[in-house]
């Protein structure tokens, strides 16, 4: 295989979790009746450009079907997030109503809402149709598409340059990472920026988050990588901070390279400083990675097994990709885990890939009081733990399997 950036020929193995099915692919009650796709799932580093990513086994129309299932608006403190975002590019970069916002995978609406309420016109390209509807809504232009040139082009013909673009957590969901920042650099109008924020890949190594790892992530990022990736299609990194939603992020700014309206920030240099001095451009940086994800996934099989031993029931929360990445791998079934909880009416029916556990509303936790309840999204532990505080009436614990197993 070669580098989807750089076309470098990859022979250095980041890790293996065997075969897994799509993450997001969940079941039908009819589909359990039938087989599954399964992929192997298998991440190489490119030692020339040092961008890590998935072997290609299937296209990205694959992995975003028609009903795709992950609503981004069912999380509170992502929403918070999102308010947040919109209030600080105002702010920092003097949008108005004459100003034009373009979100690239925009999902259910989940932020251009926001620019929305303050009548700053906006638009969404979002590939999948159930979120799509969903932005619709809320009463939100989409552009149900894939983005990259082509698309950024038809926009452009039909007077559609963006002052801002963004795009969370998509950079590293694209096949064709050089289209699609390529595709930015056309959008943007000579003084525009475009945010991209993405986890990052010093917390994925350090923390050992290798559930983050499924086949709808293409890449797995760094600002090393990123900003050679940048520079090579037309874009000029200038700015960057660090956040800590899903385990630690990213939000990197740019504008188009022959702008250079925008001076380059100190924390730039600095977190490539710091990159390299972690190593993240040699292969010891990676190596041990799957030494210490078979440590996580040997302690969470050993305590499911210990608590069916002894008796005890448990539930989980979040119907997320993190979960099935984890579950996959491990090989837990509905005999380790009863069923999963998810407020999305989306997946309430359906049931999880490869394991096929049924996935419920929150009614069946508190009708079967588990006595435990492993969260799955563990970087929103604080908010779910708050929300579920109740299942402590009946003495119920909550457990997390990442970045190390821990009852609480």
């Amino acid at each position: 295989m070669k580098c989807r950036h750089c076309q470098a020929n990859l022979n250095e193995l980041f890790i293996d979790l065997g075969t897994a099915p799509p993450s997001n692919a969940y079941l039908s009650k009819e589909a359990l009746h039938a087989p599954e796709k399964y992929y192997p799932l298998r991440v190489l580093v490119c030692t020339d450009c040092w961008l890590v990513q998935t072997e290609d086994y299937a296209e990205a129309e694959e992995f975003f079907a028609a009903d795709y299932a992950y609503f981004s608006s069912f999380s509170s403190t992502w929403l918070q997030h999102a308010e947040q975002y919109v209030a600080d590019m105002v702010t920092r970069f003097g949008l108005t109503r004459d100003s034009h916002v373009v979100e690239i995978a925009a999902n259910d609406g989940y932020l251009l809402q926001f620019a929305k309420a303050r009548d700053i016109p906006c638009l969404g390209i979002e590939p999948t149709s159930s979120t799509a509807a969903a932005a619709r809504t809320k009463g939100i232009p989409i552009v149900e598409d894939f983005f990259g040139v082509r698309l950024a082009e038809e926009l452009i013909a039909q007077g559609k340059q963006a002052d801002l673009t963004a795009a969370n957590n998509v950079l590293a969901h694209v096949p064709d990472i050089n289209d699609f920042v390529s595709g930015f650099r056309l959008l943007l109008k000579p003084q525009g920026v475009s945010t991209f924020e993405f986890p990052h890949l010093l917390k994925l190594v350090e923390e050992t988050q290798f559930d983050t790892i499924y086949h709808e992530h293409f890449s797995y990022l760094s600002l090393t990588a990123v900003n050679r990736i940048f520079a090579a299609n037309g874009l000029k990194v200038f700015d960057v901070e660090e956040h800590p939603t899903h385990g630690g992020s990213l939000r990197v700014f740019a504008q188009r390279a022959d702008s250079g309206q925008h001076s380059v920030s100190t924390r730039v240099d600095e977190l490539l400083q710091r990159e390299a001095f972690a190593g993240i451009k040699s292969l010891d940086f990676y190596t041990g990675f799957q030494i210490k994800t078979d440590k996580v996934k040997d302690d969470f099989l050993s305590f499911l097994l210990e608590a069916k031993r002894q008796g005890k029931t448990v539930a989980a929360y979040g119907a997320a990709a993190k979960g099935n990445t984890l579950m996959n791998y491990a090989g837990v079934r509905f005999d380790l885990i009863s069923f999963v909880v998810d407020r999305n009416p989306a997946k309430q029916g359906t049931y999880m890939p490869g394991s096929r556990i049924a996935i419920v509303d929150e009614s069946r936790l508190q009708n079967a009081k588990p006595d435990y309840v492993v969260i799955f999204p563990w970087n929103l532990k604080k908010e779910v733990m708050q929300q579920l505080e109740y299942i402590r009436s009946w003495n119920g614990q909550f457990v997390t399997a990442v970045p190390n197993m821990e009852v609480v």
